[in-house]
């Protein structure tokens, strides 16, 4: 759905959830938590990449079609690095792995390197919406 603009409170608010979620990954991370700090890792970039689409008048009611019209309609057009969109599919699988999988789970080496992509596409969505407000 498209249409929607949100004012710079609603975008403030959704990047301090995205800011709580990285400082509860570092915070899993340290203690060892991997599958949960993949899972906030994913959190955060999800919430900066949807700050970015609501900037834009985008909004969606599930992860895949964020992601998706993330990678259309600012990935390939070349406002974002094309390896963004392998980082958030990435970040979403780990996810959907420490959140749901029994059998399997993340490893440090895995969520490290959720928590610093994921750090990645905060700072870039956060650094877009800096150059582009009205």
């Amino acid at each position: 759905m498209s249409g929607y603009q949100p004012d710079a409170e609603v975008l403030e608010a959704l990047f301090a959830k995205a800011d709580g979620k990285m400082r509860m990954a570092r915070i899993a991370f340290e203690n060892e938590f991997y599958d949960d700090a993949a899972s906030r890792a994913y959190y955060a970039a999800f919430l900066a990449v949807t700050a970015v689409l609501a900037h834009h008048g985008f909004t969606f009611s599930s992860h895949g079609k964020v992601l998706g019209a993330f990678s259309k309609e600012l990935i390939k057009p070349g406002l974002f690095p094309a390896d963004t969109a392998q980082k958030l599919q990435r970040l979403f699988k780990d996810r959907q792995i420490g959140d749901y999988e029994a059998d399997h789970s993340i490893e440090k080496e895995e969520a490290e390197l959720d928590l610093a992509d994921a750090k990645l596409i905060l700072d870039a969505c956060r650094q877009y919406l800096e150059k582009n407000r009205p």
